[in-house]
């Protein structure tokens, strides 16, 4: 015998609730990715047991269009936002993109350094990165034509042409009061992780190994 389910009216009102708060939530104007950094920070601090949830549900509500390249990427996009984005053969396809509007998640594991192209296009810049705790490594980069503002615990990401080793640019990161990591290298350019919110005109950047510098962006850590 088959037996009906009963009905459970606190849970009928609670699933009204959260799609009307959902209703209400999606109408809402977009802002900045700093002030949608502090929002999030917010609600994990409240329910610390479920903040992969609460990521999940947040990168649901993302109505840009996310371009994606690399499989990395896919992946990490598809845990956060869902499996609505559009994948692209190649990172370059994947920024002009973002050009025509939305976002793009890239992955860093290609042997082209794509992120050091963004030296030369200041006007995108890389605004998120996944995996975003302060545990693991980036493994895919979000670029944006939004503007990165500091939220409290962030990680600049910035590049070089440098020749000289890991060992040398992190000393000379040290010197100057910058703590780094490095993240990835390829076509002669390198990638460093700078830890905390590290503006393009900060006086520290002076002098650092390389002709070729800059900052590309920052993402926040949650």
């Amino acid at each position: 015998m088959l037996v009906e389910p009963q009905d459970d009216p606190a849970r009928a009102a609670a699933d009204a609730a959260l799609l009307a708060a959902l209703a209400d939530r999606l109408a809402m104007t977009a802002t900045t990715p700093d002030a949608e950094a502090l929002a999030l920070r917010r609600l994990l601090a409240g329910a610390p047991d479920r903040a992969a949830t609460i990521k999940a549900l947040w990168g649901r509500m993302d109505r840009s269009t996310l371009h994606v390249h690399g499989a990395d990427a896919a992946l990490l996009a598809a845990d956060r936002h869902g499996l609505g984005f559009q994948m692209h053969e190649t990172a370059d396809k994947a920024l002009a993109a973002v050009d025509a509007g939305g976002a793009a998640l890239i992955g860093l594991s290609g042997v082209t350094p794509w992120w050091g192209r963004l030296l030369a296009r200041p006007h995108l810049r890389i605004v998120g990165a996944l995996p975003d705790d302060a545990t693991r490594a980036p493994r895919a980069l979000r670029v944006s034509t939004a503007r990165p503002g500091p939220t409290g615990d962030d990680r600049t990401f910035w590049v070089t042409d440098a020749a000289q080793s890991d060992h040398a640019i992190l000393a000379a990161l040290a010197q100057n009061g910058l703590a780094g990591t490095p993240l990835s290298q390829a076509g002669g350019l390198k990638l460093f992780v700078l830890a905390g919110y590290v503006q393009a005109e900060d006086p520290r950047l002076t002098g650092l190994p390389g002709t070729l510098t800059g900052v590309i962006g920052a993402a926040p850590v949650f």
